[in-house]
């Protein structure tokens, strides 16, 4: 393994990338590194990564143990993909998830914060998360154990709530403490759990915490507190972990204030697009870069954001701008290693020794690809995606070649 990561970094300090394929090359090759990282934890969850070093927190290299919360947020993905292949193995792989998620749920309702071989504490942003895979495990089989499991998690989020909408409780084992700006997320899981639960409670409190969150977008679009671990200039990553929250709680509410808010953001981000399509890792208030590498995990999420604006906007430049930073991630995945851990894989940063998960594939990047390669194709037939929660329900698309 230690001539696999020193390769890397050569690839990566000369600049080199791939050849960009076919977009469903790269996504089937996204979802087969998803089951491989589900398989390698025996569990039913997938794991956290595939690390190239040795990870003293995790007490071990390559395959990581299985991670509560990304697992949750991918369940969507695998029911998405199923229904753009027709291979229900995909399904029947995301309702293992959800079936594993309901396993290890707390008995406080939370979800533990790490992954699954730490000592569990509840996690207010990985508790919300989760919420999107109980929500669509419900909705494909009518099971009153994942209906119940949201239900518990979505009080739990509920209980754990300030008066003004935030959540300062119960962080993530990865972040600084206090207010995390980007649980506009979370409010997105409670508003898809109110779809399938029917409790005012929890959409009102998916209410509270968006409107905390608009109160914290300075005029630039920018968010403050919204970082993992240096709100003065917040990674990519978090700041379109907002921007999603804002933009498809305002669909889902019809609210045009929050849908705004996060065109604010989209817009600012188009303005910082690189000549090779990709964005830089951390902004400062006034979007000016403040890390010259990429994180591959943000620059997907924020191809989504882009591909659901056009979606609802037609704006061109949108799609334009999605497509090149699709480009840009794709040209990062190693399509023909022969190491598992790597083929298929999308790093967390580029160059991979960078800040943001150094030396590891992690699964929740390639989840996030996975989702923007799959809305690309559909955008390339025009209307007919339609996203519930984070399950991008597809038509057939003419984009192949």
């Amino acid at each position: 393994m230690a001539v696999e990561r020193w390769k890397e970094i050569a690839r990566d300090a000369l600049g080199r990338r791939h050849p960009v394929a076919a977009r469903q090359t790269h996504l089937q090759e996204a979802m087969a590194w998803l089951c491989r990282a589900q398989d390698a934890t025996g569990t039913g969850g997938v794991s956290r990564s595939y690390a190239l070093r040795w990870m003293p927190s995790h007490h071990r290299r390559g395959w990581l143990a299985a991670y509560p919360e990304t697992t949750g947020y991918i369940i969507p993905t695998f029911i998405a993909y199923a229904r753009l292949t027709g291979d229900e193995a995909y399904r029947a792989r995301a309702l293992r998830m959800a079936s594993w998620e309901a396993d290890v749920q707390m008995d406080s309702g939370a979800v533990q914060g790490g992954v699954i071989d730490f000592p569990a504490s509840p996690a207010i942003f990985n508790t919300g998360q989760v919420l999107f895979g109980w929500a669509a495990g419900y909705r494909e089989t009518g099971e009153a154990r994942f209906r119940d499991a949201a239900i518990r998690a979505a009080d739990f989020l509920v209980s754990a709530q300030d008066a003004d909408g935030a959540w300062r409780r119960h962080g993530s084992r990865y972040s600084r403490p206090g207010v995390n700006v980007y649980d506009a997320r979370t409010a997105w899981g409670l508003l898809e759990a109110h779809r399938i639960t029917g409790e005012a409670r929890h959409r009102d409190a998916a209410v509270r915490n968006l409107e905390f969150a608009l109160a914290q977008q300075k005029p630039s679009g920018w968010f403050a507190q919204c970082c993992l671990d240096d709100d003065e200039r917040p990674l990519l990553h978090t700041l379109a972990y907002t921007m999603e929250g804002l933009l498809e709680s305002g669909m889902i509410l019809e609210e045009s204030r929050y849908v705004d808010a996060a065109t604010r953001a989209a817009e600012a981000l188009l303005r910082r697009q690189r000549a090779d399509g990709g964005l830089p890792g951390r902004f400062d208030a006034h979007w000016r870069p403040q890390a010259r590498f990429s994180c591959l995990t943000g620059d997907a999420q924020t191809a989504i954001v882009w591909l659901r604006l056009h979606a609802i906007t037609r704006d061109a430049r949108y799609f334009e701008a999605a497509r090149r930073l699709n480009d840009y991630v794709a040209s990062t995945q190693d399509l023909v290693a022969e190491n598992p851990g790597i083929r298929g894989g999308i790093k967390g940063s580029f160059p991979i020794w960078a800040e943001y998960g150094s030396y590891e594939y992690l699964n929740w990047a390639a989840k996030f690809f996975a989702d923007a390669a799959m809305l690309e194709l559909a955008a390339c037939t025009g209307p007919g995606v339609q996203r519930t929660g984070d399950d991008v329900a597809m038509t057939g698309s003419r984009c192949y070649a």
